[in-house]
């Protein structure tokens, strides 16, 4: 505050005084003139006095806001032209009319007035009129855009080392690994102590100097388990290398009868330690549930897999099926009911797998229910056989039967599938906490919460397969029927093809306890069998087809043709007969209108990769995907994710 404010004694006060001193001179007159008259000169005076005092006090005042209002336009214009933040002013029409000289500096120009504003930023045209806030790129900055389309004004502010401080604080950001030898007992169980301890030292060798390599703190937990400590910005050099030491392990023990495998979990982008280390743990089991041999890595939301070229290794214990079997047998008897569902549209595995939990539930004096939505042609016969025995006919049920049975102890059985979205009705999962997973598919980045019980094995030919495994161990006396053995089975034959693809030892065992059980071949035959109808249908279907990079058959239907899931996947099996042919897709509209991709492969290429970014799953040998739109869409978007492959890693192995 200036000081005359401070050593002013005048004011409306004074006037109040004045007044006062006027009526006592006037009262003072009437009792003595003498004495009035003297006070009367100094009241004259005190009033001439504080007027001159009053007007010098204006006229300083008025100079002084004079000053004031000075200084302040000039330090306001001084703030304007040396504020570091930039100014534009625009006109209707969005053409710069004026801006201080931040701008100037910013886009290297003396003047940019007259210049339309999308010219200078194309990035406004986002916006669309509204006010908002968006970044841009300048060269090597980084600016800021505030957006005020109703003032006409646009704030630019270079955040180039906020931006920077912010990329460096997420990159150094923790990221947690596990690296796991997938087959380290299968490989080496018929080897002696110094034959494990050498491949254990070149295996250890590799990943350590990859590790040095990669920048990466390794740890070794125990002989088959190692931690990987590093920042997000190596993990993202690591994505970028396809996690190379996959390949390298695979290769450098290719000579031997079973190659090792590795698989890894990678996490980042948690909100504390514990809860990163719980990412990386679920990271390296979706790893194995896909097969093995490959990587998977969570970031934030994101989930992204690499590798995965070879085939899930067979367990040769039956360990694990025993402690699922014990478990499952128990969860069933604490439960009042079962119910059993598979996937939209099931097959015959899908029915085969439900009818077997249903004889376990039975045997142990349960009542058991098949959710079925209808029958597609691909169970068509299956059903027919299954409808001449009344009491196994009886189990099965409608998806809105099956909202109103299902309560909070019932027991709900999830067969081949392990994806909420794949059932006719998932509303289910949410009216029970007691569910169970039996899968041989590949893990994906969706999955069914808060399970019970998991049985995931992708090494595993069909999910009929599992089942059949766990019949052995629920107890001691099941006994199968003819017509549940003969269902099994035939699950089992459509999954591997007859015997010819993904079988293994364990495949032949299960089969071979069914046979014993009264399984009938010839029975599974016949629902294999196809009429002449759809022979031709599939020949018209084939004879579209063309070759893509070499090895790649692709088929598309004629828009406007419907056909059933089963004959695009049967001419998918059959493309794949040809000479030179690696891989096969066939697309196809169903008769439900959705656009269905059957895809199959002989193990040179991993056909679940490709469909996993069409939306769908399966294994490496055999997967597929629903897409909705028409054939031509869906045919377009195959050829580029399969551009995409080609590019980013090979398509073939």
């Amino acid at each position: 505050m200036p000081k005359m404010l401070l050593k002013r004694w005048h004011g409306l006060h004074v006037v109040s005084w004045l007044i006062s001193m006027v009526l006592l001179t006037a009262a003072l007159l009437t009792y003595n003139l003498l004495l009035g008259i003297i006070a009367f000169v100094l009241t004259v005076g005190c009033g001439v006095y504080t007027y001159l005092a009053e007007r010098a006090f204006r006229r300083d005042l008025k100079k002084y806001l004079g000053t004031l209002s000075y200084r302040i336009k000039k330090v306001g214009s001084e703030v304007i032209q040396e504020l570091p933040l930039g100014i534009i002013l625009f006109n209707d029409d969005r053409v710069v009319e004026w801006h201080n000289p931040f701008v100037s500096e910013m886009m290297e120009e003396e003047s940019v007035i007259g210049v339309p504003l999308l010219e200078l930023f194309p990035a406004l045209a986002q916006t669309k009129d509204r006010p908002g806030k968006l970044e841009i790129a300048i060269g090597a900055d980084i600016y800021e855009l505030l957006y005020k389309p109703a003032e006409k004004l646009l704030y630019v502010r270079d955040i180039t080392d906020m931006w920077q401080l912010s990329k460096r604080y997420e990159e150094e950001k923790s990221a947690l690994g596990i690296v796991f030898i997938d087959n380290l007992d299968e490989v080496t169980q018929s080897m002696d102590d110094q034959q494990r301890t050498m491949l254990l030292s070149r295996v250890t060798a590799e990943i350590t100097e990859w590790s040095q390599r990669e920048n990466l703190y390794l740890k070794r937990l125990n002989s088959d388990r190692f931690l990987l400590i590093t920042d997000q910005r190596t993990l993202r050099q690591l994505e970028l290398s396809k996690f190379i030491i996959l390949d390298e392990v695979r290769e450098m023990t290719g000579d031997m009868k079973i190659p090792m495998t590795l698989s890894i979990g990678f996490a980042a982008g948690a909100g504390s330690i514990q809860e990163l280390g719980q990412w990386a743990q679920v990271s390296l089991d979706m790893a194995l549930g896909r097969g093995g041999d490959q990587a998977a890595v969570k970031v934030g939301e994101r989930t992204s897999f690499y590798g995965g070229k070879s085939n899930a290794v067979e367990k040769r214990t039956r360990v694990r099926a025993r402690v699922v079997a014990h478990a499952l047998r128990d969860m069933i008897r604490e439960s009042e009911k079962v119910v059993i569902v598979g996937h939209k549209m099931p097959d015959m595995d899908a029915i085969g797998a439900a009818v077997g939990v249903a004889k376990m539930a039975q045997h142990l004096g349960k009542e058991a229910f098949i959710v079925l939505e209808g029958v597609n042609p691909a169970i068509q016969k299956m059903m027919e056989m299954i409808r001449e025995d009344e009491r196994l006919y009886r189990r099965f049920i409608s998806p809105e039967q099956s909202v109103a049975l299902v309560d909070g102890r019932t027991l709900v059985v999830v067969v081949d599938t392990h994806k909420a979205s794949m059932l006719k009705e998932p509303r289910i999962l949410g009216q029970t906490n007691r569910i169970v997973v039996i899968d041989h598919h590949r893990r994906g980045e969706e999955f069914i919460p808060n399970s019970v019980l998991v049985y995931m094995e992708p090494y595993a030919s069909s999910a009929c397969e599992l089942v059949t495994e766990l019949l052995q161990y629920i107890h001691d006396r099941l006994v199968l029927d003819i017509r549940e053995a003969t269902v099994l089975l035939a699950g089992i034959t459509v999954d591997t093809k007859s015997f010819a693809m993904r079988t293994g030892a364990r495949t032949f065992e299960a089969a071979s306890f069914l046979r014993r059980n009264g399984a009938d071949t010839s029975i599974v035959q016949r629902m294999l069998k196809e009429d002449l109808e759809e022979y031709l249908k599939k020949a018209d279907i084939i004879k579209h087809a063309e070759v893509l990079y070499g090895h790649i058959a692709l088929a598309v239907t004629e828009p406007g043709k419907r056909y059933s899931q089963l004959l695009i996947a049967q001419s998918a099996d059959t493309l794949l007969n040809m000479t030179s042919i690696y891989a096969s897709f066939v697309i196809g509209e169903r008769q439900d209108g959705v656009v269905n991709i059957s895809a199959r492969s002989l193990g040179q290429m991993n056909v679940q990769i490709v469909m996993e970014r069409m939306g769908g799953g399966g294994h490496l040998t055999n997967a597929a995907c629903q897409q909705e739109g028409t054939v031509p869409e869906v045919e377009a978007k195959l050829k580029l994710v399969l551009q995409q492959i080609h590019e980013e890693e090979g398509l073939f192995e």
